[in-house]
């Protein structure tokens, strides 16, 4: 039987390459473009996440799973799938936003008769999956830490410089011994040593979903997130600004200029440290095509696993849904993708 996806946010950076790599492995399933722009083709659906009203074509077109890639601050699509027993996978969340939808879905849980899965952690929410291949029995874990390198020259998607322009100014929580502590970005620095010829860089405080995901939901007891620009420049800057309250000062569009920044593609790295009491062990992740390629090829194998019917209704960390093993060897087989374990 074939399926009916809809991509709400389709037009943007991110959906696109999720259409582009579904199409290209997956010709049998029927896609449909959600955007507040109607198009030319009959798959475009006019849908206005903020007007519930538009949302009527969903149930015309018979959609099985709506794949959410722009923000949704009222999680209006989000209880619409419940209440009308669809599949829902999002991307795009940052963690003020999954913890709220994140709560909206639990507290409906006896409504959820389909498969809700928030796919928000970094790059497609795959960082919990590779946690468990580097240390299957979280038991033993003390302590994990993600560190990101990140390229001015990579292509970037509004919604991840927005979030940083309206919540720069404002503390986040990190978790260490299961205590919450409030930081901001770009503060706290230390120096580490990135994979793929990169070397020794300055990182800072970054907020990112798998914060609240890995502790409050996986239980480790300490979770940190540290980020690092390919330009030593722009990273000492950022410090800077933050150090001296620079961006107190700046306005919130003068703020999206600076994070807003797009180039037209580079390699971005991340780095998976899981402490237990006898060792240390690394995961290094490398994608040549840059961030929007990982999280959307991330994605399209969630989007695979959840229609093979194989995955019983209920909400789900994207992380959940896979064996660990399984995702990795998807990840390693594609040609743009190196990993390394140690």
């Amino acid at each position: 039987m074939r399926k009916n996806i809809l991509v709400i946010g389709g037009t943007g950076l991110v959906g696109k390459v999720i259409l582009r790599l579904i199409q290209g492995r997956n010709p049998d399933y029927n896609l449909f473009i959600g955007s507040r722009h109607p198009g030319k083709a009959s798959s475009n659906l006019v849908i206005d996440v903020t007007n519930p009203k538009t949302f009527d074509c969903i149930i015309h077109h018979k959609i099985d799973l709506i794949v959410m890639c722009t923000k949704d601050s009222n999680d209006n699509i989000l209880q619409f799938v419940i209440k009308n027993k669809l599949d829902y996978i999002d991307v795009t969340k940052p963690t003020p936003d999954l913890t709220l939808a994140y709560n909206l879905a639990q507290t409906n849980k006896q409504k959820v008769e389909s498969r809700i899965v928030f796919s928000s952690g970094w790059m497609g929410g795959i960082v919990g999956s590779l946690v468990d291949l580097i240390e299957p029995d979280k038991n033993q874990i003390q302590e994990t830490n993600l560190y990101i390198y990140y390229s001015v020259k990579d292509q970037a998607g509004k919604s991840s410089a927005n979030f940083l322009a309206e919540n720069v100014c404002k503390p986040f929580i990190v978790y260490v011994n299961n205590k919450p502590e409030k930081v901001r970005h770009f503060l706290n620095s230390e120096r580490f040593n990135f994979s793929f010829g990169i070397g020794k860089r300055k990182v800072y405080n970054l907020d990112v979903p798998d914060l609240f995901i890995l502790n409050q939901i996986e239980k480790i007891p300490t979770v940190l997130v540290k980020m690092t620009y390919n330009s030593k420049f722009v990273t000492s800057l950022m410090g800077y600004f933050q150090r001296f309250k620079v961006f107190n000062i700046m306005s919130l569009r003068e703020r999206q200029f600076l994070f807003g920044s797009s180039g037209k593609g580079d390699q971005t790295v991340f780095e998976v440290i899981v402490k237990t009491k006898a060792k240390i062990k690394k995961l290094s992740l490398q994608s040549v095509n840059g961030q929007a390629e990982l999280t959307a090829f991330s994605t399209v194998l969630h989007i695979e696993k959840m229609l093979k019917e194989v995955l019983s209704g209920g909400i789900y960390f994207s992380h959940q849904i896979h064996s660990s093993q399984e995702l990795y060897e998807a990840l390693a087989g594609h040609h743009s993708i190196n990993i390394k374990v140690r």
